[in-house]
This record gives structure tokens, C-alpha cells and sequence, in this order.
């Protein structure tokens, strides 16, 4: 009589032993927060078997789908976010972030540009720029300590007309934010995994974490499994599927990028309704602009891939009527990427039950937060 197809008959003995075999820790997710954290734990504990599993074929969640802001607040969004927590500590985590990035991969491998990052008000908005330009004395002292240096913003409105902006009439400069770009960054990062001698395998999605007498037990879609002494749940917005209740809100945003246009200098990083708005110029002359979710927070909190007309046609309105005033530009992509939301503005990293530790939450600041939060998971799960 013929033995039933298990799962040990599906892969060869090889598979088995070198990608599912048992792991000291298991990582769900290979986004910023989870490839991070597998770097700085591989640096602690060299010996330990480490395994990062990505539902995707790709990271599926806002690490290669972002705008690749290298920054950590507007005024406006730091005057919102200040009535939510201290927001001192939050800044120094995100510059910390950055920091650590960089650190980790080099400026070369992230191709970072220190190129700072202008708000931008338009004429009808005088009131609340007049708001955000009363405060740059504030923030700048606020921040000094934990940026290093006494003038973080200023009023740059003189340099409204080189940019050739429509309806503009304020702008404000962060001296110290900077671009990236997101697929050299996660290009990067899987390199290091693999050189690390950690497997980062793709199309496995977690179907269930249940407590084994070994560990943990993870059952895979594609029938595998793998039991981990530990597991880390990296996977920001769509945590609630593995663990459900916990405290973090799904957020899409969309983006476009316009074909090359040559003519068009925007060298910087810029940001427009309270932060709902963002757009900067790529390498090859292409305008990225993303945002929106505020016109339907509702609809956008989501986990679905996908594009809204409310929101494209803002985006569109917004790239016609202010970044490059009477011109048309084709569109040559279109994107949507999922981010985590919360109440308080640090990013939730709590144990979940013995074994199983939950990483999630950066708030729409993954690449600030993502380097910082895998450097602080990593000294948790290593036990430091």
C-alpha cells in the first residue's frame, strides 16, 4: 500500500535540510524592519540558524513600494504629531533610524542624497503657513539636541521661483532630510542576508504560528513547514492576519511617476498637505508624487493592493496645477503600498506570547524607523 503525499514528499531532502530545517528564529516578513533585524541578530548570534519568509515574490509591503524619503517630519506633520506623545523621543528614533541605515549599507549602495526637504504652502493655505513659519524657532530649538544642529528649518519661500511651482507661496526647508532609492536599498539588503548566511525565502506565506513542545510551529501556504525556537512577525500592516487584535491600522498609499522630463529641476524632497502629499524628482528625470489617503481614510485603510479615482485624479490635479503648471506629462507607473498606523507614535514592539515577538507600526516613517526598530528587535530576541 502506497504511503499518502506529505509535505516531506513535496520538497527533496535537501530543501528540507537547508532552507525548511529548524531554525532558531523565524522572521515573517522581508521588508526594512525584517531584514534589519536578521543583519544586527546574525551579528549577535552568528551561530543561530536564522530563516525570513516573504509571502511575495517581492517584500509585499511598503519597503520597495515607498517614496524614498529619507526624512523624519514637516512642520505641519510635527505640529499634528506633537498632540500624540513626546515627540522629541520620536524624532531622535527616527535621525537614530537613518543613522543606522546608512550605517548598515552606505550611502553608495542606498545612492542617499542630502538634498533636504521643503512643505509647501500654496496661497490659499496663508494661515496655516503663517502657523508653520511661527514655529521654525521652536522646532529648531526642540530639535537641536537631537539633530545636532541649531537651524533644522527656515523660511525658503525666496526660492519658491526657481522651481517654477504654481500657486505657491510659502516654502519651508529641512536642511537635514535626504532621497533614497528603495530597490537599491532592499537590493542591498537581501544581498547582506543571503552573504550572512540567512535564507530569505520568497512566495512562502504564513498560514498559522502555533506553540510546539520544540518551539514554534509555522505552517506554509505551499504545504512546507518550519519550527523555529522564536518568530518575529515583521509584517507592519497585515499583522492582524497572524495575529488578530493587535493594535495597528492598515494605511494605502498611492503613488504615480510621470515619464522623464528633462526640462523640470526639483532637487529636493518636498512635501504638501500636512504631509499627505509628497513628490521629488528621480535620477532619470521622472516626477514621483504619492498620498491622498486623507481625502478617504476609510477607504484607504486597507491591506488590498490597488488605485482609486478620487485619489489619482488628486494627484494629478496636484501635478498639473502646482509642480508643473500647464503641462500634461504622461503617466508611466502607477502603485499602491500598505503601511501600518497606531495611536502613538513610537512603533510597537511587544511580546506576544512566549516565543512570538510583534514588530510593527512605523506610521508611515518605515524607512526612518525600520533600521532602528530591527537594531532594537535584535537586542530583544538575542536576549541583550
Amino acid at each position: 500500500m502506497h504511503q499518502a503525499p506529505t509535505t516531506k514528499h513535496r520538497f527533496s531532502y535537501w530543501e528540507h535540510q537547508s532552507f525548511f530545517g529548524p531554525a532558531d528564529m523565524a522572521i515573517i516578513g522581508a521588508g526594512l524592519v525584517g531584514l534589519t533585524a536578521a543583519l544586527y541578530l546574525k551579528q549577535r548570534r552568528p551561530h543561530w540558524h536564522v530563516v525570513v519568509l516573504e509571502r511575495g515574490a517581492l517584500p509585499s509591503g511598503a519597503s520597495t513600494k515607498n517614496a524614498g524619503f529619507a526624512c523624519f517630519g514637516s512642520i505641519s506633520e510635527l505640529i499634528e504629531q506633537e498632540k500624540r506623545g513626546d515627540l522629541q523621543a520620536a524624532v531622535a528614533a527616527r535621525c537614530e533610524g537613518l543613522a543606522r541605515l546608512r550605517e548598515l549599507l552606505s550611502d553608495a549602495a542606498l545612492d542617499y542624497q542630502p538634498v533636504g526637504g521643503y512643505e509647501l504652502f500654496r496661497h490659499e493655505e496663508a494661515e496655516l503657513a503663517a502657523e508653520c513659519r511661527d514655529k521654525i524657532d521652536y522646532f529648531n530649538a526642540l530639535l537641536a539636541p537631537v539633530v545636532g544642529h541649531a537651524r533644522t528649518f527656515r523660511d525658503a519661500s525666496a526660492e519658491a521661483g526657481r522651481f517654477g511651482f504654481g500657486g505657491v507661496g510659502t516654502l519651508l526647508k529641512n536642511e537635514h532630510e535626504g532621497s533614497l532609492d528603495a530597490g537599491r536599498m532592499m537590493r542591498a539588503l537581501l544581498a547582506r542576508a543571503w552573504a550572512a548566511d540567512v535564507p530569505v525565502l520568497t512566495n512562502c506565506a504564513v498560514e498559522s504560528i502555533e506553540a510546539a513542545t520544540t518551539g514554534q510551529l509555522l505552517q506554509l501556504s505551499n504545504g512546507a513547514t518550519v519550527v523555529a525556537g522564536k518568530v518575529l512577525l515583521a509584517t507592519n500592516a497585515f499583522a492582524s492576519e497572524l495575529l488578530p487584535g493587535v493594535a495597528v491600522a492598515p494605511g494605502r498609499g498611492q503613488v504615480l511617476v510621470t515619464e522623464p522630463l528633462p526640462t523640470v529641476a526639483l532637487p529636493g524632497t518636498f512635501h504638501y498637505d500636512h504631509g499627505y502629499a509628497y513628490f521629488r524628482q528621480l535620477p532619470d528625470h521622472r516626477i514621483l508624487l504619492g498620498g491622498g489617503r486623507n481625502l478617504d481614510f476609510a477607504a484607504e485603510a486597507t491591506t488590498a493592493p490597488g488605485l482609486t479615482e478620487p485619489v489619482q485624479a488628486y494627484l494629478e490635479n496636484l501635478l498639473h496645477e502646482v509642480i508643473v503648471p500647464g503641462r500634461r506629462p504622461r503617466i508611466d507607473f502607477r502603485w499602491s503600498g500598505v503601511m501600518g498606523f497606531g495611536p502613538a507614535l513610537a512603533p510597537l514592539v511587544e511580546w506576544a506570547r512566549p516565543g512570538l515577538l510583534a514588530a510593527v507600526r512605523c506610521n508611515g516613517m518605515g524607512v526612518a524607523m525600520g533600521a532602528g526598530t530591527g537594531w532594537r528587535v535584535a537586542q530583544l530576541l538575542a536576549g541583550e
